[in-house]
């Protein structure tokens, strides 16, 4: 199953995550098909702190992707934000 996840990146204590496709047997942060955006959790004021590519998104769930309980709470949060 491909499922869309977060991979962690960054330094100890400096958390970045990239949203990435991936098979869903492979580790966190193994393998993957392709990167479609990133989340910064400890963004400072006035940086993005969450991007993704919708058109990217979008065709991955059209072709059967499962996405992460924890990136389902990041897109909702997403469209919440003010552009």
């Amino acid at each position: 199953m491909v499922v869309i996840r977060l991979s962690r990146g960054g330094a100890k204590g400096r958390p970045f995550f990239n949203i990435v496709v991936a098979d869903k047997r492979n580790r966190r942060d193994g393998r993957f098909i392709e990167r479609i955006g990133f989340y910064n959790p400890i963004a400072a004021e006035g940086e993005e702190a969450i991007r993704i590519a919708q058109d990217r998104l979008t065709y991955w769930r059209s072709v059967g992707a499962q996405v992460s309980p924890t990136v389902e709470r990041l897109l909702k949060q997403l469209e919440k934000a003010p552009a």
